[in-house]
């Protein structure tokens, strides 16, 4: 007996929530529309009655994850508006791993991405920065974001392990050949250093060097 629903029963939201959850779970490339038919307990075919193709139901399940970040007549700081938006699409690419290479690898038009890039475009000119500069200055910290979590969701090791596996790869690294790596064991080793990496360093540095350049620009206009 063939699976059947209504039609009235069956919708665009519920076609994409369902293909979000099999992405978080298994990866966007596990994500196929037999698959995502059988979940829904559904034809196959019934799914292109509200979707064009896969690349198509990959559009609107990117929309659907765009993170909300603060309007523009909500922020007084535009440092502290780009560290809130960092830290809500840190926790977008964590919840949603297959969320970051979607993100760059084609031209996303939905409207909850417009409305986002928008915003961020917006952080940047009301501060003052220079379109130029704007697209510079968000690229950066966007490729900080992505690469940073990419780096975390990847290591081998948990923070629980670092000790033991310092103390294991110790002698493969003696202090006359390999003097720094050797140090930077230690360290780790005597818990004056724990090995996790802090999101908010290198964060913090990046803005930190956006406003000196946007000090530097703003004095030459002047000039």
């Amino acid at each position: 007996m063939s699976k059947r629903i209504s039609s009235n029963k069956l919708s665009l939201q519920k076609i994409v929530d369902e293909a979000i959850t099999i992405a978080d779970a298994n990866g966007i490339e596990n994500l196929s529309m037999r698959k995502l038919a059988d979940n829904l307990d559904v034809e196959a075919m019934s799914l292109y009655h509200h979707i064009v193709n896969k690349r198509d139901l990959i559009a609107s399940m990117v929309d659907a994850v765009v993170p909300t970040i603060p309007l523009l007549n909500e922020c007084t700081d535009w440092k502290d508006a780009l560290r809130r938006r960092a830290d809500i699409m840190r926790k977008t690419l964590l919840a949603h791993p297959w969320a970051a290479h979607e993100f760059v690898a084609g031209m996303n038009v939905g409207p909850n991405m417009l409305r986002y890039i928008d915003t961020t475009v917006g952080y940047f000119r009301e501060a003052g920065f220079s379109y130029r500069m704007t697209d510079y200055a968000w690229n950066t910290i966007d490729s900080y974001i992505y690469g940073f979590n990419l780096q975390s969701q990847n290591f081998p090791l948990k923070p629980s392990e670092f000790k033991s596996a310092a103390e294991q790869f110790l002698p493969m690294i003696p202090k006359e050949t390999h003097p720094y790596m050797h140090g930077m064991s230690l360290s780790i080793i005597d818990g004056s250093h724990d090995g996790i990496q802090d999101f908010h360093f290198g964060l913090g540095l990046i803005l930190d060097s956006l406003d000196q350049l946007l000090t530097k620009e703003k004095k030459e206009k002047k000039i």
